[in-house]
């Protein structure tokens, strides 16, 4: 997969360091995080499907299968073989259909991601939740992790609900306190993946 590496400039951090001293100090602690972007959508959102409930090293397996089956990962050629066939490549019928829906509903235009950039946060994520086998988190990802929006903050996300309960010292954390955290970040919430960091300290 065709990858580059998220960018994030010293605007993003010293806004993030003086709204929140303690994620400021957490920044300085851990040190510039690198994390891959890829930036073909189709590929992207794919891969989130391919990768859901399986490791990194599994769904890389996967992956390799299907371009050695299919050739490009691409609209076309998804939508042109049957579940059976991507299933072949080492996943569960339900989730070869879910890919194999995913490359139609682009293939017959219902789903037309030259129009993203106009569109919000979140009318791309009532786009994508609409298609079966993507859920908000994966449409979350997909926003940050291949169109690079600035400011999603995932309450779907475990990961980083657990790394503000431990950077701020929390036993819990309602949906309240996560939203007036995010707000906090804004507008460059995403940068706030140091939260994935922390989660595991």
């Amino acid at each position: 997969m065709n990858r580059h590496i998220l960018l994030y400039r010293t605007t993003e951090i010293n806004h993030l360091k003086k709204r929140d001293t303690k994620l400021g100090a957490a920044i300085d602690r851990i040190g510039l995080i690198e994390r891959g972007v890829t930036p073909d959508p189709f590929t992207a959102l794919v891969s989130s499907i391919v990768t859901q409930q399986i490791s990194a090293k599994a769904a890389e397996t996967v992956w390799n299968r299907m371009q050695e089956r299919l050739g490009t990962i691409s609209p076309a050629t998804i939508a042109s073989a049957t579940p059976e066939e991507i299933r072949q490549c080492g996943m569960s019928l339900r989730k070869a259909g879910y890919i194999h829906g995913t490359g139609t509903a682009v293939v017959q235009g219902d789903l037309d991601f030259s129009r993203f950039p106009d569109f919000s946060d979140r009318e791309i994520i009532a786009r994508l939740t609409s298609l079966k086998g993507v859920g908000r988190w994966t449409a979350e990802m997909f926003l940050i992790f291949s169109l690079e929006r600035p400011d999603v903050v995932s309450w779907s996300d475990l990961a980083i609900r657990r790394g503000m309960m431990n950077l701020y010292g929390l036993e819990t954390l309602s949906r309240d306190q996560f939203d007036q955290y995010r707000k906090r970040y804004s507008p460059y919430g995403s940068v706030a993946l140091y939260l994935w960091a922390i989660s595991h300290e």
